[in-house]
């Protein structure tokens, strides 16, 4: 099994480039059928999305448009402060059309909750939501996800769009922070609060 070390941390592959880009192929053959004679409007989430939305987008076999949108970024730590920011607003129309929202991993919820609220207030057509990765268990706020392309543990992951401290975003697996790690890291957060967080409470990784 390949394993990277990233700021002294082991991270082990968690899925593979291959199964990553047959699930995408799966995702973009339902939207397009649920979809057909329509023209949705896909709407990435930057950055973490970057790299999954410009898969989807290219195997779907519809007309679509595409906008984007910036949440604050949650830095070089691997938890969430909690406070969610817009950075980056949308240019498309909303009212009338069939909004597709893309996340490139779902965790706490609150940060698709943030987007969602002021999407639905400008009454598009339909409004569904498309993630790569989804962490059920570490959800605070449940939302519904239209199309998931993998249900994963509470580990924090990276690849594929998904960075630490902002590097590793470019990694074509997905990669898992390997357990020996993870137990260092646990200790280390008791006397540093940008690290993980005490097995009591959930580690929460990104915007989703």
């Amino acid at each position: 099994m390949k394993a990277r070390t990233v700021n002294g941390e082991r991270f082990e592959v968690m899925i593979s480039e291959r199964r990553i880009r047959a699930r995408i192929r799966q995702l973009a053959r339902q939207i397009s059928k649920d979809y057909r004679g329509t023209v949705p409007v896909f709407i990435g989430v930057l950055n973490g999305s970057f790299i999954f939305f410009a898969d989807l987008v290219r195997e779907v076999t519809i007309d679509c448009e595409i906008d984007f949108l910036k949440l604050s970024s949650y830095g070089d730590s691997k938890i969430s402060s909690g406070n969610v920011r817009m950075l980056k607003e949308l240019n498309c129309q909303v009212e009338g059309r069939d909004i597709i929202i893309v996340e490139d991993i779902v965790d706490s919820g609150l940060s698709m909750e943030y987007i969602k609220a002021p999407v639905l207030r400008q009454n598009p057509a339909s409004f569904r939501i498309v993630t790569l990765l989804y962490k059920k268990d570490s959800v605070r706020s449940p939302i519904h996800l239209d199309y998931v392309g993998f249900t994963i543990p509470g580990d924090f992951v990276i690849g594929y769009g998904l960075d630490y401290a902002q590097r590793e975003r470019n990694l074509r697996d997905i990669y898992r922070l390997s357990a020996a790690s993870e137990t260092g890291a646990a200790k280390a957060s008791r006397s540093s609060s940008s690290g993980w967080k005490t097995p009591t409470t959930r580690k929460v990784q990104t915007t989703g």
